[in-house]
């Protein structure tokens, strides 16, 4: 009962995900990117020589909608690295609003940077607009296939995302059968529910009821944190 009640409350912050990412993504797809890409270019001095890059590129939870830079998930798990002494700068190209075939579209432009690690969050504004989820499989599966075209030895993590049980049983679990089916085929590491523990909890999300907090964001850290740890204390 806690679950479904985590994902009916969880359509709430996504429609709001989607609609006030249309306004911002213009205005944010530059600076978050270049924000983050220069804060870890700072860290990890020491290891330069070695230094290597993990790109989390998904939508208004990685770019941290409502809050400061160093307050998004991503700048969190910089964080953790730095104070492990890990060799990993993060690079936050997250953008507001974005879907995966918009994802699908900007990634050419991402690869021009080395990527060593690649945290793909994308897909719940496709859920909220009903799109077939083989439509968002395919587009997410081709953004894997460029990653992996390019760098063939980066390591991919796939953020899952859920839809409530409202948007109906079959459209619900068919969409959360794209994530767990492209980790499957694609050798990726699953992240399965990125909102685990903060959708619906009205105390870590912005006064809009939806966007998480500066609390909220640290959970989403800890989600991720599970999965992405031992990747990066092995590649190290």
């Amino acid at each position: 009962m806690k679950k479904n009640k985590i994902l009916y409350l969880s359509l709430a912050l996504l429609f709001t995900l989607y609609s006030c990412g249309q306004v911002e993504k213009e205005e944010t797809v530059e600076t978050e990117q270049e924000t983050q890409t220069q804060a870890g270019a700072s860290s990890g001095n020491s290891q330069a020589g070695k230094q290597k890059t993990i790109v989390f590129f998904g939508n208004s939870l990685t770019a941290g909608y409502g809050l400061e830079p160093d307050q998004a998930f991503p700048a969190l798990i910089q964080q953790r690295i730095d104070s492990l002494d890990l060799p990993y700068k993060v690079v936050n190209a997250g953008v507001s609003g974005e879907t995966s075939a918009g994802g699908k579209s900007r990634i050419d432009w991402l690869l021009r940077q080395p990527i060593d690690v690649f945290v793909l969050e994308l897909g719940a504004n496709d859920g909220l607009r009903g799109i077939d989820p083989s439509s968002t499989y395919t587009n997410l599966a081709a953004i894997i296939d460029k990653v992996k075209d390019k760098y063939p030895d980066a390591e991919i993590v796939l953020a899952g995302m859920q839809m409530p049980p409202s948007m109906g049983q079959q459209y619900t679990e068919e969409f959360k059968q794209v994530y767990s089916r492209l980790a499957e085929e694609k050798d990726a590491k699953l992240i399965p529910f990125l909102l685990e523990g903060v959708g619906g909890v009205p105390k870590l999300n912005q006064s809009d009821g939806v966007h998480p907090t500066e609390e909220g964001q640290k959970i989403l850290a800890n989600n991720v944190w599970q999965v992405l740890e031992p990747i990066v204390r092995q590649e190290s």
